[in-house]
């Protein structure tokens, strides 16, 4: 790079910087109200399901051992495949922890 136009690119770097940070800003404001929105309107659902007597699901079934739920569970999901890419012998393991916790 020639050292003449160094200065150039380091105010035309500064101001991307600054517009990609305001665009950044701009974005999570965004994100941080609809996420607001989103709780607010499944709060709504939730009273709404209740008033018709809806979440009332798995009222006769019996609790699991450890005292959760029937739809609460962790589990560790194993995925092993002979077309995937990795290791010697060109299978893969993948462990997902999930979780997974109904309201009701």
């Amino acid at each position: 790079m020639d050292p003449r136009y160094s200065g150039e690119t380091l105010k035309h770097l500064e101001k991307q910087n600054e517009l990609l940070m305001h665009a950044y800003n701009s974005v999570s404001h965004e994100l941080h109200k609809l996420q607001v929105e989103e709780e607010m309107l499944m709060r709504k659902f939730y009273q709404l399901m209740a008033a018709h007597g809806l979440p009332k699901k798995n009222e006769g079934n019996a609790e699991m051992k450890d005292g959760r739920g029937v739809g609460d569970s962790t589990a560790l999901l194993t995925n092993t495949s002979d077309d995937s890419i990795s290791g010697e012998n060109g299978q893969a393991t993948a462990l997902v922890p999930t979780s997974s916790n109904e309201q009701e």
